[in-house]
């Protein structure tokens, strides 16, 4: 087989966080013995390490691994990315979409990077305005666009499932550099990711 996926975990930290996970289950009042969770404190050591895998991650260098040198000067939009990340508040997911836009100088970047740049700073514990910023500023000093926007829509269990309990909030946060700050730039971004283009 030429390909093959696997994932591999630091076993000092999984170690930790395992027995962390086991008092968690103990502390809730369950059986950590009972043949469901008996595997659940390394299965959830795992999980988190994967959900803040971005702390590993340098967002710069995976766009500048796939920067060119390209004449085009229009807007470029990369809408209804997914995202996960957990709050840093709760450490229960939020999740939703962000849609990113620059209008290029001299430089292009693949634009599967974008989204890779979106997962680097959502695996991370959170807060939807920090990761709408930290998005727009890493795309804007690392491409040095003409502009940049991020726009995030996501749904927060921690408002969901506890708290105030409201299942139908939706929270939207944006983020504007360069040309995006134009009005008529930044309504035709905001057209673009909100139309039904296919």
């Amino acid at each position: 087989m030429a390909y093959k996926f696997f994932e591999e975990y630091n076993q000092e930290v999984t170690g930790e966080m395992k027995q962390n996970f086991h008092d968690i289950i103990v502390g809730v009042g369950e059986n950590p013995e009972r043949e469901g969770v008996v595997k659940t404190p390394e299965r959830a050591a795992k999980a988190m390490q994967f959900l803040t895998q971005g702390y590993e991650m340098d967002a710069e260098k995976i766009l500048k691994k796939a920067m060119f040198s390209e004449d085009y000067d229009e807007m470029v939009v990369v809408k209804d990315i997914e995202l996960y990340s957990l709050c840093e508040h709760h450490m229960l997911p939020f999740f939703g979409k962000a849609h990113i836009a620059y209008i290029p100088n001299g430089k292009i970047v693949g634009l599967s990077k974008l989204p890779r740049v979106v997962d680097v700073f959502a695996r991370r514990l959170q807060v939807q305005e920090r990761l709408t910023h930290d998005i727009l500023e890493c795309l804007n000093n690392t491409l040095q666009p003409q502009g940049v926007a991020v726009v995030i829509e996501a749904v927060h269990m921690c408002m969901m499932m506890r708290g105030v309990q409201k299942q139908n909030s939706a929270t939207t946060t944006s983020g504007f550099r360069g040309q995006f700050k134009e009005i008529e730039t930044r309504n035709e971004f905001l057209k673009l990711i909100s139309s039904d283009l296919k």
